[in-house]
This record gives C-alpha cells, structure tokens and sequence, in this order.
C-alpha cells in the first residue's frame, strides 16, 4: 500500500488531516500516485487554500470487509476525519447488500466511539444486478449516513462511469481525466464536510 500525501501549506499548526479509507478508486489504479483522488483533492484545496493532508489508505481490490480488518492502522494515524469509500468489490463479487451494510456499519460505528467524523461515498451498482439490488445497495450509504450523522456524496463514480476519456480501457477504473472530475464533483461536499470539522480555514 502507498502512502500518498496530500499538499501541506504554511502554518502547520493550523494543518488538517484526513484518511482516505477505500480500494482501487482512492489508490488511484493504474495511475501515477500523484494523480490518485486523494492527492488531486489535496491540491485543489491546498489551490483553495485550505491546509489539509489526505493519507491515501486505498488497496485495490479491497472489500469492506478488508477495509474494517485494517480500520486499525487509519485510527493509529489520528486523522481528523475520515473518507470512507468502499463497496464497489463487494458489488462486482455479487455480495448481498447486507454485507456491505454490516462491514460499513463495523466501521462508522468504531470511528464515531474514536469521535472521528466520517464523509461517506456511495457506489452505484451496476445495471447488470437489476434494479432491485441497485436500489437496496444505494439504500446501505443513505442509512448509514443517516444512523452516523454522516456527510454523505452518493456516487463516487458520477460524471465518469459511461464516460469517453474518464475510465481506463477496463471500464471500470477512472483515467487522470476522470479523477480530476471526481474531485471537482465531489469537492462542494468535501468542503462541507470539512466545514463540519469545525478547521477550515483560509490561509492568510
């Protein structure tokens, strides 16, 4: 697993720290570590001068379940909020939603006793699965977020999945193109979430 940091401004003391929990779409697969969401997302902050590092806690491939297995080495890093994208593996492996939901539960349940904020993002299951199990595993993210107080962006994906240019020639992982839309899509809720956080600040 690489550690990709995100930009640091002045004023260290005043630095915010975010883990970025997640697979193959937080560890940027296929991508150079620089151009991974996390550390894209750290320089448009640092570009909006918001001071903020983003640890990329992202294994490709990883499931939810892998996710909580290691959750322990995010709490040992002491971040101040966490972004927590994981489901996608489980969906493609055809996991009934239910497992997800638990794993995800496990999850958000130990950063909130850890009093770690959480910004949640979703996945959309893919038409394949039928709409009933779309629309039960879209219903796990808006119940957790629900049940934790969680910031929640809906569809990691949105605006690339389907997209020409966003997505690697699997289909399925973003192109630098595609995170780049990512990050500006999702940014208007990063920034609320970091709101919530209570340490957003401009840099002077």
């Amino acid at each position: 697993m690489a550690l990709a940091l995100g930009v640091l401004m002045p004023h260290p003391a005043l630095a915010l720290k975010l883990a970025a929990l997640g697979d193959s779409l937080t560890a940027g697969w296929g991508l150079p570590a620089a151009d991974a969401y996390p550390a894209k997302l750290a320089r448009v902050l640092a570009d909006k001068g918001r001071t903020v590092e983003i640890l990329n806690f992202g294994i490709s491939g990883d499931t939810t379940a892998g996710g909580l297995a290691r959750l322990g080495m995010v709490l040992a890093a002491a971040p101040d909020g966490v972004i927590l994208e994981l489901g996608a593996n489980d969906m493609l492996r055809g996991m009934d939603p239910a497992v997800p939901r638990d794993n995800l539960d496990a999850i958000m349940q130990r950063l909130r006793d850890a009093h770690i904020p959480v910004l949640l993002c979703g996945i959309r299951a893919m038409r394949n699965y039928g709409r009933a199990y779309a629309v039960e595993l879209e219903a796990v993210y808006v119940e957790l977020a629900k049940k934790y107080d969680a910031v929640l962006y809906p569809s990691f994906l949105d605006g690339v999945t389907g997209v020409p240019g966003m997505t690697l020639p699997d289909g399925l992982h973003p192109t630098a193109e595609g995170v780049a839309e990512m990050v500006r899509r999702s940014l208007p809720t990063v920034e609320t979430f970091l709101a919530r956080l209570g340490t957003t600040r401009a840099a002077p």
